[in-house]
């Protein structure tokens, strides 16, 4: 594989491999090569399809959201698609924002649900820039168990937390640290890690720990959780965007972006 690496680099006449102690990535130049090979092979398939007949009677958009979208987007913006587009189908992956970036550099996504906080800076840093619309912004909120010690506030102060006992979703050093709040004092306790927001959620009903969530998520809240605002800290505002590869939208992209905008 090193071998045959070394000789596609030297056929691009650039390098496309990153080596790095946790394993390999692509660089830009990488990502754009995989990229053009993925519309190739989509023509090529799509030219079989033609000259044998069988071209597909749907058209696939592949959608990346990130991991608490899936139920604030989703199940509305299939059902309206379902009702305006039926030749569309949308198959969806769930990821982080900077795994989701990534997966539309390298192709394997059409479309992504991503999210940023101030100052909302573009998703990465390669060129060109993505093309981003923004969805809505949110509040950045605490999910805490509708009992015990913070039953029936509205508010906590951003002190009161510092010891609390928080559910997150893993992280590393390319990944954030999802269901903590941001800024706060000290090395945050962290009890219980899940990337999945029903676990975390029902943890919370349980009276295990607190997580953050965004406020849109209040009417799917499961019994047993309460929503407080964070005070003595800055507000966090949490952007929802739709971003795809710059150029021209098809317009089966089109359509689920209006759809997904329509739904929030």
């Amino acid at each position: 594989m090193s071998r045959q690496a070394a000789s596609l680099e030297r056929v691009a006449g650039a390098t496309l491999f990153e080596r790095r102690s946790d394993g390999v990535r692509l660089t830009p130049a990488g990502l754009t090569l995989l990229r053009h090979a993925r519309t190739i092979l989509d023509t090529l398939t799509a030219a079989e399809r033609d000259l044998t007949g069988t071209a597909p009677r749907t058209e696939v958009v592949r959608l990346g959201v990130f991991l608490s979208a899936g139920s604030m987007v989703l199940p509305v913006m299939l059902g309206r698609l379902a009702a305006s587009d039926p030749h569309l189908t949308v198959t969806t992956v769930e990821g982080t924002t900077p795994g989701l970036t990534r997966a539309l550099r390298a192709g394997t996504i059409d479309l992504a649900v991503l999210t940023s906080r101030p100052p909302h800076r573009p998703p990465d840093d390669e060129s060109p820039r993505l093309h981003t619309e923004t969805v809505e912004d949110t509040e950045l909120v605490v999910a805490v168990p509708a009992t015990g010690v913070l039953a029936g506030r509205t508010s906590v102060h951003v002190d009161e937390l510092v010891d609390a006992p928080w559910i997150a979703a893993p992280s590393s050093r390319s990944e954030p640290l999802l269901g903590v709040w941001p800024g706060l004092p000290g090395r945050p306790r962290v009890v219980h890690s899940t990337r999945d927001w029903l676990t975390k959620l029902q943890l919370v009903a349980g009276g295990f720990g607190v997580t953050t969530v965004p406020a849109r998520l209040a009417p799917l809240l499961p019994p047993g959780v309460s929503l407080v605002h964070v005070d003595g800290a800055s507000p966090e505002i949490r952007r929802v965007l739709v971003a795809r590869l710059p150029g021209r939208a098809t317009p089966a992209v089109t359509a689920v972006t209006r759809a997904i905008m329509a739904a929030v």
